[in-house]
């Protein structure tokens, strides 16, 4: 073989030996950008077969009741009257209670003076609002 087709024969070796390297290494860097981005944690729906048989969290105890939503939300002003609110357990809620259930939790839900909607209770059902406003009127004294 001559020299120049020896030449030629390692040259070729050679840049196929970078190339190939060169798309090895350009696979770990596109795993490792990859891996970087996934995900941290993936969530199962209930019903989703796509977890592979994950156990799913039990879903909560369902309504709260009207003290429970009284007391995580509507306290914050109702028990001091901020704003105006009528006070939990005062004849604030004596008048109140003369327009009924249904006319409080409209007001409610539309929100009324300073009182935004839903008194910012936005994750509670029209029930669970019933519930603490019964629980503020049976407060009246």
């Amino acid at each position: 073989m001559k020299l120049t087709a020896k030449i030629a024969s390692v040259l070729s070796i050679l840049g196929l030996s970078v190339a190939l390297s060169a798309s090895v290494g350009a696979t770990t860097a596109d795993e490792k950008i990859i891996e970087r981005i996934k995900p941290a944690s993936n969530v199962c729906v209930e019903g989703d077969d796509s977890c592979g048989g994950a156990v799913v969290a039990a879903a909560t105890g369902g309504a709260r009741s009207g003290e429970e939503v009284y007391t995580t939300t509507c306290a914050a002003c109702h028990a001091i009257g901020v704003a105006g609110a009528p006070k939990f357990g005062t004849s604030d809620w004596t008048e109140r209670n003369a327009k009924g259930i249904d006319a409080l939790l409209k007001t409610a839900i539309s929100g009324i003076n300073a009182m935004p909607p839903r008194g910012t209770c936005m994750a509670c059902s029209d029930d669970e609002l019933k519930g603490a406003i019964q629980h503020m009127m049976d407060s009246a004294q």
